[in-house]
């Protein structure tokens, strides 16, 4: 098997990237800096830059699968231009990559792909828990971004291209992601939920991240899966469980949101935005969790850092 990734250098791409290697499988990577070209050792990378239509066609040579997880990062200050880039990182890189398969036609081999995605596509809510059959409307910047996303994605399926959307929910890595601001108080002692605390947390194990996704390309999958842990958690019990797994005391209470809009405007709703969601539909394809509760899960991430 040989696979195609985007986003390789990023926190889940090098994780997949060397745990794919590790199975015997060929990795080529598309990379928007040309520098990085021969940074991951075994894998073969190809230069591409989105925003003006350049990608290198070579890098589908004998590819059976696209991994597509380019992205800007949304947890970098959300100004009117950086905002543009979250949504155009996203859907243009994904137009990009359909246009040139597009016009190869027969002479390429892929029969998959497999695109992040993010539970930030759902509603925030409080109570209710989401399946992938749920309907979306999307109001928010995120919300947006997303949907946007995913249908950019559903293109692949008009060139005979089986398509599978990954909505990710909270990485944990001892590597960065969501668990590296907050491990920085949360050691001191001086960890705290944001708002109420009782917004649903839907997280997942780097590990767990990446078997699903190996799976999801052995076994070639289709549709929409949510690529969370069987056990989502408040926020509170979240900040509990680092503070454990840190063996510091919990006693804060939580940040209050009027004191978060003001510091960061709209890019709050990253913290206070409640998500419950199901891995019920992962479950049913017979993938067994590495790290299905949040304690082994914090304490796996704590102990490897």
């Amino acid at each position: 098997m040989k696979i195609l990734i985007t986003g390789a250098t990023g926190l889940l791409g090098r994780s997949l990237v060397k745990t794919a290697l590790s199975k015997g499988i060929e990795i080529n990577f598309l990379t928007t800096k040309k520098s990085k070209i021969n940074c991951l050792n075994k894998a073969k990378g190809f230069y591409w830059n989105p925003s003006n239509g350049d990608l290198d066609t070579d890098c589908f040579l004998g590819v059976d699968i696209i991994i597509h997880l380019a992205g800007a990062s949304i947890s970098k200050l959300w100004t009117s231009s950086y905002k543009k880039l979250i949504f155009s990182s996203r859907v243009d890189s994904t137009r990009l990559l359909f246009s040139c398969l597009k016009q190869i036609g027969s002479r390429h081999k892929i029969k998959q792909i497999i695109s992040a995605s993010a539970v930030g596509i759902y509603p925030s809510d409080f109570e209710k828990k989401f399946s992938e059959t749920a309907k979306v409307y999307p109001s928010t910047f995120m919300e947006e971004v997303v949907n946007a996303w995913e249908n950019e994605v559903n293109s692949f399926d008009s060139i005979n291209i089986k398509v599978a959307k990954m909505r990710i929910g909270l990485v944990l890595s001892n590597y960065g992601g969501v668990l590296g601001p907050l491990k920085i108080p949360t050691a001191f002692g001086l960890g705290a939920a944001f708002g109420d605390g009782k917004q649903g947390q839907s997280w997942i194990h780097i590990s767990d991240v990446v078997g699903v996704f190996l799976k999801a390309c052995n076994e070639q999958w289709e549709g929409v899966f949510n690529l969370v842990a069987p056990n989502p958690v408040s926020q509170t019990d979240f900040i509990k469980a680092l503070a454990k797994a840190l063996n510091r005391p919990y006693f804060l209470p939580p940040i209050p949101k009027i004191l978060l809009k003001i510091l960061v405007g709209k890019m709050s709703s990253l913290v206070l935005d409640s998500h419950w969601v199901s891995a019920q539909k992962v479950i049913g394809k017979k993938y067994k969790f590495l790290y299905p509760e949040i304690n082994t899960a914090m304490k796996n991430i704590v102990d490897n850092s």
